[in-house]
């Protein structure tokens, strides 16, 4: 894949739209009927937490599996990709929660790892380091940040850096969608704000982001767009404008479902104060019984 060059999509264009998407694992229904809409220069956020269906639509997105039902629309063609290489190919970058770094190469080396340049020919080919070296700090740069060095292990690096690592290489590499899998999830409050930061750049330089995360409150900093997942189907999407935090936050914790637990754990409450206020007073302990007997 080659680096990125001429213009991207125009802003607001749809890139991936997947429709009433549904996937099963023999009886096993990982999603049914699950919608969403990625376009240039907008964040689409699918939140749910463990077992909801996350994990089964980014495979699907980024062309590991495919669906069994619904349509996969990339650029307004309907398709299904073969494999990773087939969504790469159509501008699909997926940055996975592990990354897929070597952590005692240089970071130059991780940010070309797999598709590296190189000059000569024939006997006397070899690898473009200065190239890449010098394309990675300038890209690095272009994203806003600013390593020291280039040549230092990418394991030195924080979570964060890595991950910005990562979303820069997508960039570079010519992503116009890119898929984002829990970039936040072991990151503490700073380099979550750093990451969410070039989440945020990722968008302005006019690609399409999926954001997958249970953080509601990470979601809403730079979402457009919200879809939530709960046991592989649709549980509510909404746009910026008519969602507020607090009502994203509540419906990713359980909505109804929490309310109904709230007053259940009410009643329960209540009732054991009405218990203990309505007890009466018991006889005395047959040892107080003995010490009176004794007394006399």
């Amino acid at each position: 894949m080659s680096a990125h060059t001429a213009p991207g999509p125009q802003a607001g264009t749809t890139l991936v739209k997947l429709t009433d998407v549904s996937k099963y694992y023999g009886n096993i229904r990982a999603l049914q009927g699950v919608s969403l809409e990625v376009t240039a220069g907008g964040i689409t956020c699918v939140l749910g937490d463990n077992g909801a269906g996350k994990s089964t639509l980014i495979k699907i997105i980024a062309g590991l599996h495919r669906h069994d039902a619904g349509t996969f629309e990339i650029e307004g063609e309907e398709t299904e990709l073969a494999n990773p290489r087939a969504a790469l190919d159509r501008g699909i970058a997926t940055v996975y929660q592990d990354l897929a770094v070597v952590p005692l190469m240089p970071v130059w080396r991780n940010f070309f790892l797999g598709s590296e340049p190189t000059r000569g020919r024939g006997p006397f080919r070899r690898l473009d380091v200065e190239l890449m070296r010098e394309t990675t700090r300038a890209e690095l740069l272009r994203m806003g940040i600013d390593l020291r060095d280039v040549d230092q292990p990418i394991g030195t690096l924080s979570g964060g850096e890595r991950q910005c690592v990562a979303i820069a290489r997508a960039v570079y590499f010519g992503a116009k969608v890119l898929v984002l899998d829990e970039p936040t999830a072991a990151l503490g409050v700073k380099q979550s704000g750093v990451v969410l930061k070039y989440v945020a750049a990722a968008r302005d330089a006019g690609l399409g982001v999926v954001l997958i995360t249970h953080n509601p409150h990470h979601a809403y900093l730079v979402g457009d767009r919200f879809v939530l997942l709960k046991r592989g189907t649709m549980a509510g999407s909404h746009t910026r404008d008519s969602i507020t935090l607090d009502e994203l936050t509540r419906q990713m914790a359980g909505g109804s479902e929490l309310d109904e637990l709230s007053h259940e754990l009410e009643r329960v409450a209540e009732s054991g104060r009405d218990t203990s206020a309505g007890t009466p007073a018991g006889p005395p302990s047959d040892s107080a019984s003995d010490r009176d007997d004794t007394t006399r």
